[in-house]
């Protein structure tokens, strides 16, 4: 296996992991596929800074409105900056998740953009970003009028 397809066969194992701790709902598991000064942006645009932080924030969340979801990976793009630098982006879906007052949040779907780096202990990521992107029919009106040819009738 040339070095290339055995660093995205990692990277691939590294949002396994995610996933899989995501939907153990366990923090510590979930925190370890970060590089310790990891910047963690999550989808409400709130800043975390440092694996015990995400880590902690995670524990709170699993426990309330992320403790009964299940997030499950759509499509996955890697591009590699450097030899030990890529960056990755992952399309996602989420059920069961409850909004900060209880009630049940629709199915979502999501981009996280990351940049996973290859440190001694394997790869990590360094600077995590997740959005919830809107649901797939509007992205796909959107697509399609972003597609227009300037000046053209619908």
């Amino acid at each position: 296996m040339d070095r290339d397809n055995a660093a995205k066969q990692a990277i691939l194992r590294l949002i396994d992991a995610l996933a899989a701790a995501w939907n153990a709902h366990d923090a510590k598991a979930y925190a370890a596929s970060f590089a310790e000064d990891v910047d963690y942006t999550n989808v409400f645009g709130i800043l975390v800074q440092c694996r015990a932080g995400v880590e902690r924030s995670h524990a709170a969340l699993f426990k309330t409105m992320f403790k009964d979801s299940r997030w499950t990976e759509a499509e996955t793009s890697i591009r590699f900056v450097r030899p030990d630098v890529a960056a990755v982006d992952v399309r996602w879906q989420m059920i069961g998740a409850r909004d900060a007052q209880g009630k049940e949040w629709p199915a979502r779907h999501g981009l996280l953009s990351a940049i996973a780096t290859e440190t001694p202990e394997g790869w990590a990521f360094a600077v995590f970003h997740n959005q919830d992107l809107p649901p797939p029919e509007r992205l796909a009106e959107i697509t399609k009028a972003m597609s227009r040819e300037p000046g053209a009738q619908r």
